[in-house]
């Protein structure tokens, strides 16, 4: 890769992290709230960035994404649960990542031309947004399932079922959304933009 080819795309993840950060911090832009969690959108930004560049830019974009959330959450600027669960970086920052890995891994098994995009990226979309609320629900149950060690006025073994019903409802339309989206806005980059002839080369 060539020096204005290896430029463009540290601009192109730039441009990414910038959009992590404001849809993390621009109200009802990346999170939309429901009752006590957080239906969120960010990881599509993810999703993109994993199938348009590669599996390993996917999970930089969705570093950063984890980096952010874990600071918000220290920094008392998350919701009202993520203050305690999203301190650990097992849940905040690692599920992330492997978005990124998993969705553009994914894509680049099943993506054989840019004439078939759709399937492939339907299926890379909602597997990464699968990937996410897997990990944090699993992560919430295996470090909090019995009990806050964080706030121990909070009864975390009680309140732990409530908070993956919700979460694993909120998690069908963040994978439906993520099914629409990822080939709406990732398609026309594949097929149009020097970003798909690299990714396809």
């Amino acid at each position: 890769m060539g020096k204005n080819s290896s430029a463009a795309r540290i601009s192109i993840l730039g441009l990414f992290a910038a959009i992590i950060i404001l849809q993390n911090y621009v109200p009802m832009i990346g999170y939309l709230p429901v009752g006590p969690l957080n239906i969120t959108t960010i990881h599509i930004t993810v999703i993109i960035a994993a199938v348009v560049l590669d599996p390993v830019d996917g999970a930089l974009v969705g570093g950063i994404w984890g980096i952010v959330d874990w600071i918000r959450a220290l920094t008392v600027t998350s919701s009202a649960l993520g203050n305690i669960v999203m301190v650990n970086p097992l849940i905040s920052i690692l599920p992330r990542i492997l978005i990124g890995l998993i969705a553009g891994w994914l894509f680049s098994r099943l993506a054989r031309n840019k004439d078939k995009l759709t399937l492939p990226l339907i299926i890379s979309g909602i597997a990464g947004s699968l990937t996410n609320t897997v990990l944090v629900l699993g992560g919430i149950a295996l470090f909090f399932g019995n009990g806050s060690t964080i706030l121990h006025a909070i009864n975390f073994q009680a309140l732990t079922p409530y908070i993956l019903l919700v979460a694993g409802t909120n998690g069908i339309p963040e994978a439906i959304a993520a099914a629409i989206l990822v080939p709406l806005i990732s398609a026309p980059l594949l097929k149009y933009t020097k970003l798909g002839r690299d990714r396809f080369r």
